[in-house]
């Protein structure tokens, strides 16, 4: 038997018959936030009386960020702002799931709100009607912390039958990502698709395209729901972009982008001169590509595992192993997309939309070059 948790052990019929009864005109409220450290989401629900239409029915709430890594106990009152407002699959209809940003006492942005530094900027290349698309991967452990579905004493077979797999021996924890997929199609989250992944245990979903800001208001919020389904399950979900040390892959986030421009006829033109600009500004992506300027991707950007060098940029058609990927039939139609596969599972989507947006989109003297994340390291050089 899978290690799994207590909670997920409870009878789930008796809770069934709970949620059943009905509530009147009053709705449930959940609020979610991106806690202290840049990974972790934070949640708690408040009762309305009524059903909220939109954002401006739901008030500003307050939380102990002492208790969130963002305060200190003698100041630790932070405020939650709605950004974004979704339908909640775990009590339904009329209930609601809130993406707030976070405030410190003096109303100014908490320092892992990156959110309101990538306002700024999408605002400011609107025009552009940039787009983005994510690919999110994942790996499922049980809870001893153990790969889910691996033997309890050694490894699974090398990699090689569990990319897109069937089977039992082949796709573990399958009815986590297909509960997953309902939940985001219930909230109204734009998700595009799913599959199992190379290593065993680990999947991936797309969400996208979305416009601007709201590709990290949805990838977000789409993590809060795997984690809740997992939570059901009573398995634990990671963004550890290498989980798993060895001849095993890693966990990224790549990240599709396309711009008006880059759309229509000679849109190539402009793919090749955004990733010129990419190429120039490595060293600050890669800064901005996982929570901890660098850390965390240096153990899955190895030039292995279908990765690029941390050390290295590169772009190449249809080539997994380099840093900016451009699909063959982009190339063969001379307009499209590219595929930048430096984020890490982990990354912060509003800070790697914020620095792609901000490195094709405005001249060098607008860069904000001060930017930067509350957790300040540099990636080791060779």
């Amino acid at each position: 038997m899978e290690s799994v948790s207590v909670s997920s052990q409870l009878n789930k019929s008796v809770r069934q018959q709970y949620m059943q009864l009905p509530q009147g005109a009053r709705c449930q409220v959940t609020y979610v936030w991106i806690d202290g450290t840049g990974e972790g989401l934070r949640n708690k629900t408040r009762s309305l009386e009524q059903e909220p239409k939109t954002l401006q029915d739901i008030p500003e709430w307050n939380f102990d960020g002492s208790s969130t890594y963002q305060a200190e106990g003698s100041n630790s009152d932070m405020y939650l702002i709605p950004v974004a407002m979704f339908r909640d699959p775990f009590t339904l209809d009329p209930n609601k799931l809130v993406l707030c940003e976070v405030l410190k006492y003096n109303r100014l942005p908490a320092e892992t709100n990156h959110r309101a530094r990538c306002k700024k900027i999408m605002e400011q290349v609107k025009e552009e009607v940039i787009w983005f698309g994510m690919e999110q991967e994942y790996t499922l452990f049980g809870a001893d912390g153990h790969p889910f579905g691996w033997p309890k004493n050694g490894y699974p077979r090398p990699q090689g039958p569990y990319y897109c797999g069937v089977g039992a021996d082949c796709a573990y924890g399958r009815d986590v990502v297909e509960c997953h997929y309902k939940a985001c199609l219930y909230a109204g989250l734009n998700i595009y698709g799913t599959n199992a992944e190379v290593m065993p245990a680990q999947w991936e979903f797309q969400i996208g395209p979305c416009e601007g800001l709201d590709m990290g208001d949805h990838l977000w919020m789409a993590r809060f729901l795997l984690h809740r389904v997992c939570e059901d399950f009573g398995v634990i979900l990671t963004l550890d972009p290498k989980p798993m040390m060895g001849n095993w892959n890693g966990a990224g986030c790549h990240t599709n982008v396309s711009t008006k421009a880059m759309r229509e006829e000679g849109g190539l033109k402009f793919i090749e001169e955004a990733t010129e600009k990419l190429g120039k500004r490595h060293k600050k992506h890669i800064e901005h590509y996982d929570p901890h300027g660098g850390r965390d991707n240096q153990r899955r950007l190895t030039g292995l595992h279908e990765t690029s060098s941390i050390h290295d940029f590169s772009t190449g058609v249809a080539n997994r192993a380099a840093s900016i990927r451009i699909p063959r039939h982009v190339g063969q139609e001379k307009k499209g997309y590219f595929e930048d596969r430096r984020p890490a599972a982990n990354c912060d989507p509003y800070s790697v939309t914020m620095v792609l947006a901000e490195t094709m989109l405005l001249p060098p003297e607008l860069h904000d070059k001060e930017y930067k994340f509350e957790k300040e390291y540099m990636f080791d050089k060779e």
